[in-house]
């Protein structure tokens, strides 16, 4: 089976004694091109994100080594917009699932300086 087509657990945080919240699909959304391959985390890792139906959002934490187990976790809104600018993949703020995101980069992040002429 593709990673793309299941579903791992999500806790309520990092800790994974917690207990599972919901299910998600698994993602590598937050991947970037390191230059050799799609990565987020280090060697073999890689992260998605998503958004519960209630609001919540989901870190999704994927491995490529044996006998790790891929896991999610929630996060504020706060958190999930700096997992997105991060990883450069800003045009996830311009998807429905997202919009929440893209008003609260709108209203906290600093502009650039004009030039004048």
């Amino acid at each position: 089976m593709a990673k793309r087509e299941y579903r791992v657990n999500v806790y309520e945080s990092q800790d994974l004694q917690d207990d599972v919240v919901a299910r998600v699909r698994y993602n590598q959304d937050l991947d970037y091109w390191d230059g050799n391959n799609n990565t987020n985390g280090g060697i073999g890792m890689h992260k998605g994100i998503t958004k519960l139906k209630d609001g919540r959002y989901v870190i999704i934490i994927g491995s490529q080594w044996q006998g790790a187990k891929d896991y999610a976790y929630i996060v504020s809104a706060e958190e999930a917009l700096q997992e997105i600018l991060k990883s450069d993949n800003g045009q996830l703020l311009d998807t429905k699932k997202f919009v929440e995101l893209k008003k609260l980069y709108e209203a906290t992040m600093v502009g650039e300086e004009e030039d004048e002429d």
